[in-house]
């Protein structure tokens, strides 16, 4: 039971219907007892529903539905819950990962402008690690592992090097953008950005 209660399996939406983070059941259960949020009761795509919390706990567990034991009997665990007084949308920026740069880089080598496989890239630090670059996005860059190597510890210029775009801190994207369905929860489909 602690299994579902701990995981993050409960899409939080802003008062808008637009999907904002994803919560623990814990969570979203003490949201709803303190009216700060409604669980959706969904009947596939065309069938949602606000639920108040004492509504929620008398609404019959499904076949489909988790649940949890409590003293008053097993209570259905929501997948989509709605905050009724908030209405943004949090911007949230790109962690930096290789993964990260690979995308602002466009998969291209930003000394050759060749598009690269993962396997065929690494991270260059414009600025070598040794000589006190750190590892940031304006310092990070997508390059070949030939170029790279050949680049070692120098400066691009020291090594013929040039760079074809100066690397940039991505802009901060809607959260809503980023919020991917891990557990498949099909509740969660109509408002998730395909």
């Amino acid at each position: 039971m602690n299994d579902v209660l701990n995981k993050a399996t409960v899409l939080v939406l802003n008062r808008n219907w637009q999907a904002i983070n994803v919560r623990t059941p814990a969570d979203a259960f003490c949201q709803m007892a303190i009216d700060a949020a409604t669980g959706l009761d969904i009947e596939g795509h065309d069938v949602m529903r606000p639920v108040s919390w004492a509504e929620w706990l008398t609404l019959p567990v499904r076949p489909q539905d988790n649940a949890v034991g409590t003293a008053r009997g097993l209570v259905r665990v929501p997948t989509v819950i709605v905050c009724v007084g908030y209405a943004k949308v949090p911007l949230k920026r790109p962690k930096l990962s290789a993964r990260n740069i690979r995308e602002r880089d466009r998969h291209r080598c930003q000394y050759t402008g060749k598009i690269l496989r993962p396997d065929e890239s690494s991270i260059d630090h414009v600025i070598p690690r040794s000589r006190g670059g750190r590892t940031t996005w304006d310092n990070c860059v997508l390059a070949s592992r030939e170029v790279n190597a050949r680049k070692g510890d120098r400066l691009p210029r020291a090594a013929g090097l040039r760079l074809i775009a100066v690397p940039k801190t991505p802009s901060s994207i809607p959260v809503t953008l980023s919020i991917r369905n891990a557990h498949g929860i099909k509740d969660w489909e109509p408002f998730l950005v395909k």
